[in-house]
């Protein structure tokens, strides 16, 4: 490829910048390939097995740190951002009724991989028209492949990691999407940003599962969003207490970070809450058969773990619902239809409810009566 003088990259990389902010990209930072400084900590986390059941995480060793030996030739990653927080977010008052369904709020819309993935390759493609006669190589990335979107947003400037691993914006908080260009072009880079967490610990201090073991580490076999997403089998009997009424991802640590007072609602209507899927109840959500489900979230994120872990999710939920007789009816019609994963968790969440049946002891106090009824003579 004939070389390119340094007034056409810089001329370029304002273009590319300006591009890419009409297509949507709230900013938009360039950086290079080199994050070995990355290598030890994935390696030390990839070690203890805090990767759970994603598999995909150490299938590539390294490679996530090496962008140039994900694409050989990458000389740099465009590295972009897009605001997602919706209007009348609602979260707290989802949160706050158990009866209701909590969802991600980046899960509400439209798929994001999608949208994000077909606006960096029209980036690509404004780029290769802008240099047509050299030998363009891009290819973009929205969690389609192993790359450490983080450290690479950091690098480019667009934020700094947070001690929840989620890159935080001084102007934009922490509700954005982040997607990846990789070309082989020798851009100007950006610098990155001075960190801002200082001594506060309110995402860890805040996590319902502790999952956050230590600053920026987090132990994905804690974490809701891996056990309600990537976990494929039963979850966890210590952790579903804690889930509460979150069925699909949580937002614990963004909500209570401070830096989110500045986050900017998105312009994106095809983030904008579903209405099929906004505000539902538990029970409502657990009467959908399999076709209703993948009817109501085509083009979602959620379609993606599939009809019986949105079950088995959901079932946790109303476990920790406040008691209802209702609750109770739809746990034990659906009980015999489903797997038996489905299965464990039903009858979890039914003894759950027994627990908080007015006048019937918990279940501690169950136990302590039995013992001491097997104590007693049969006549006693």
């Amino acid at each position: 490829m004939a070389e390119l003088c340094e007034k056409v990259l810089v001329d370029l990389t304002e273009h590319i910048k300006s591009w890419g902010r009409a297509l949507g990209f709230q900013q938009v930072g360039i950086c290079d390939v080199d994050l070995s400084r990355h290598e030890a900590h994935l390696q030390a986390w990839l070690d203890k097995g805090m990767h759970g059941e994603m598999q995909f995480m150490a299938e590539h060793g390294m490679k996530r740190a090496r962008p140039d030996e994900l694409l050989p030739g990458t000389l740099r990653v465009v590295s972009v951002r897009m605001d997602y927080l919706p209007p009348d977010a609602g979260f707290a008052r989802n949160l706050k009724n158990r009866e209701q369904a909590y969802i991600s709020r980046y899960a509400l819309g439209r798929d994001y991989h999608k949208l994000l993935r077909q606006r960096l390759k029209k980036l690509g493609e404004m780029i290769q028209q802008k240099i047509s006669e050299f030998d363009l190589s891009y290819r973009p990335f929205v969690d389609s492949a192993p790359v450490l979107e983080h450290a690479v947003a950091e690098k480019a400037g667009l934020g700094w990691t947070g001690k929840h691993s989620l890159t935080i914006n001084r102007q934009a908080g922490s509700w954005f999407f982040l997607g990846e260009l990789f070309i082989n072009l020798p851009l100007p880079v950006d610098q990155p940003v001075e960190e801002g967490c200082g001594s506060c610990t309110a995402c860890i201090t805040i996590c319902p599962t502790g999952a956050i073991v230590a600053p920026y580490v987090v132990d994905a076999r804690r974490c809701i969003s891996y056990l309600t997403i990537e976990q494929k089998g039963a979850i966890p009997e210590e952790f579903r207490p804690l889930l509460g009424n979150r069925i699909y991802g949580c937002d614990d640590c963004q909500l209570v970070c401070p830096w989110n007072r500045y986050a900017q609602l998105t312009d994106e209507a095809d983030f904008h809450p579903r209405q099929q899927l906004q505000g539902k109840t538990l029970l409502e959500l657990f009467s959908w058969d399999e076709a209703t489900f993948l009817k109501n979230t085509e083009g979602s994120p959620i379609r993606r773990i599939g009809h019986e872990r949105w079950l088995r999710n959901i079932a946790v939920g109303l476990g920790n619902a406040p008691y209802s007789p209702d609750i109770v009816d739809a746990l034990q019609r659906q009980r015999d239809a489903n797997t038996e994963m489905v299965k464990e968790h039903i009858d979890w969440a039914l003894a759950q409810q027994a627990d908080k049946k007015p006048g019937q002891p918990d279940r501690q106090t169950l136990r302590l009566i039995r013992s001491v009824e097997k104590g007693l003579p049969r006549d006693a």
